[in-house]
């Protein structure tokens, strides 16, 4: 194929013929050279084909332009024209491919997958490889930029641009997201939360909330909240009532983001809708509750954990998101330095000993405990877990669930796995000291124990298990290691931002600060591929703390957790913090997301 037409001309010749504006303050990427075309002709052949009047299509199209609305649909609603022939016949006239199915290879899918879903399906644009050429497919010829901001997104400066319906587009980007026909719901397609911006309707009936197969509004609402929060791997919904408004927010990668305001008239069938499906109670207000339920996405199986909270202005609901299919990480791509890597690695092939991961809720302990046990995991070893909930399927390992309802808790399910011939064991967390005591005989009797602790460092964890009544003496016989984490995300690699941090920078860091001053380090900018946050994705930020025979004879003499954090910093061991400077020398992550997540 030749050269494609200049985009910046197209824009102004649209603009002209239809009385608009220019998009976006008339400003458009320059492209290729395109022949001078007297203004009528760039739409009279597509006048001719159609067989309308010249007049009747510019004011089609500048309605459209106006009302923000596909102008091929437009056409098709006014004149009773097929929009295909329309879009094809204005394709030919500038010059460009016409595709009346957009076709997903793999190689495409994954790209696809690579940018954000709701930017894609709100702007029905996407890219698409055809006869070995890569090109961006826009739905709209009036929107020229959106292509630059794929290429941008992308990098490739070079893509072509195709023209498509709306519909082929929205196929693809279903299709690429693993969203066969028939895989879905169909409801959830060209929906967006701005369609429940106004109230609810006065008329909607309690069958509308019961009947999962209804066309409620209600339902459909809560539909495009799940669907979006999964396709923007988020992984918490908050749904909020205030005096006057409902609130909806997104955790992505941590942090939480406003999404929408709602009018309040909402809230009570979005809650009753959630509690239906979750099995919980509908009439009871004046208590929390936890439910569960899950949902499918195409090929994406989820379970939604929801918390019902009453406040002051009505039931406030949390809803987590955990998918089920998700791939269980390596120990290499946990954001281990080589060294800490190297080390786990020995520490997790011990025969027997108890090795801790310790941080705050979130932080990533039950990821590293999998990617620990995954490490491990052979036909010639016996692995049992028991966790509160199982989070992720391991393929060859025991896993059982706690349920307090038939007083199966850590301590009794510990129990019942020392009697099935183990040679691992996983704990999801010790709570009490019943579990520790139970833990640390099992660690002594031969079996290798990995569990959890809430400790700000891996030093408090010591003394922790000293103070939920575990003796010093075993204590240093039993542990073997204590990890301490946090999460800090990551920054996009389409927009950080290179820069020297300056002395004012630098002082939250305090002594540390040495390390960056004067280095070339990033920041976060923001742009459409990271929905503007200047990050895209989390890794984690370690300090291992091995006991040794130093370290054992401090624990023996009950050391406090200060001594004995100074002694293992003494013995080379790196802190959290200098594991995050580590990160941020390696652009990795930025000096902001190591400050918020660690303490001096």
């Amino acid at each position: 194929m030749g050269k494609l037409p200049d985009f910046r001309r197209m824009a102004d010749r649209l603009a002209a013929l239809c009385r608009l504006p220019l998009p976006r303050g008339g400003h458009v990427s320059p492209g290729r050279p395109v022949p001078s075309l007297p203004r009528p002709s760039l739409l009279e052949p597509v006048a001719e084909t159609l067989a309308l009047p010249l007049a009747a299509l510019e004011d089609a199209f500048a309605e459209a332009a106006r009302a923000g609305q596909n102008p091929f649909k437009r056409l098709a609603e006014l004149h009773k024209v097929d929009a295909g022939l329309a879009a094809s016949a204005l394709a030919a006239s500038l010059g460009l491919p016409y595709l009346e199915a957009v076709e997903v290879s793999d190689e495409d899918a994954e790209r696809i997958r690579r940018l954000p879903f709701g930017y894609l399906k709100r702007n029905l644009a996407m890219p698409v490889s055809l006869d070995g050429r890569q090109l961006v497919v826009l739905a709209d010829p009036f929107a020229p930029e959106l292509a630059d901001d794929l290429r941008r997104m992308l990098g490739q400066p070079d893509l072509d641009v195709a023209l498509a319906l709306p519909e082929a587009i929205v196929s693809a980007i279903n299709h690429a997201h693993g969203e066969a026909e028939g895989e879905r719901d169909p409801r959830l397609d060209n929906l967006s939360l701005d369609d429940f911006m106004g109230p609810p309707p006065e008329n909607m009936s309690t069958e509308d909330l019961l009947d999962e197969t209804s066309n409620a509004p209600v339902i459909r609402l809560v539909n495009q909240l799940l669907a979006q929060a999964v396709r923007d791997l988020c992984s918490d919904i908050h749904i909020e009532p205030y005096q006057n408004t409902l609130k909806i927010r997104f955790r992505l990668d941590g942090v939480l983001y406003d999404i929408k305001t709602l009018d309040k008239r909402w809230h009570p069938p979005v809650v009753s809708h959630v509690k239906i499906r979750s099995k919980l109670d509908i009439a009871e207000r004046r208590l929390p509750q936890d439910g569960s339920f899950d949902i499918r996405l195409g090929n994406r199986n989820v379970d939604i954990r929801v918390s019902v909270f009453p406040t002051k202005f009505g039931e406030r609901l949390v809803l987590r998101l955990l998918e089920k299919n998700s791939r269980i990480l390596s120990l290499g791509e946990l954001g281990l330095s080589p060294g800490h890597f190297e080390e786990l690695s020995k520490l997790a092939r011990l025969p027997h000993g108890i090795i801790l991961v310790t941080g705050p809720t979130g932080s990533g302990k039950s990821t590293t405990l999998y990617a620990l046990i995954n490490h491990i995991n052979s036909t010639d070893k016996n692995i049992l877990t028991i966790e509160d909930p199982v989070e992720y399927q391991i393929e060859g390992v025991g896993q059982m669930q706690v349920n307090a309802k038939i007083d199966l808790t850590f301590a009794s399910g510990l129990r019942s796995i020392l009697r099935q011939d183990p040679d691992v064991i996983l704990v999801g967390e010790i709570r009490d000291a019943e579990t520790a005591q139970i833990a640390c005989q099992a660690a002594l009797t031969g079996h290798l124990v990995f569990s959890t602790l809430h400790t700000n460092d891996a030093a408090s964890a010591v003394t922790r298990m000293v103070d939920m009544g575990i003796e010093p003496y075993m204590v240093c016989s039993v542990v073997r290691a204590l990890v301490a984490q946090r999460l800090v995300r990551v920054l996009c690699p389409r927009c950080k931002e290179a820069f020297t941090p300056s002395e004012e920078d630098l002082l939250p860091f305090g002594p540390g600060a040495a390390a960056l001053a004067g280095k070339t380090i990033r920041r976060a900018v923001g742009c459409p591929q990271c929905m503007g946050t200047g990050y895209r994705g989390r890794t984690s930020i370690h300090e291992l703390l091995v006991i040794d025979e130093p370290m054992a004879e401090l624990i023996l003499h009950n050391a406090e957790a200060g001594r004995i954090r100074a002694a293992a910093v003494d013995a080379g061991m790196a802190t959290l913090r200098q594991d995050g400077v580590d990160k941020i020398l390696r652009h990795i992550t930025t000096m902001e997301e190591v400050i918020r997540a660690t303490v001096v």
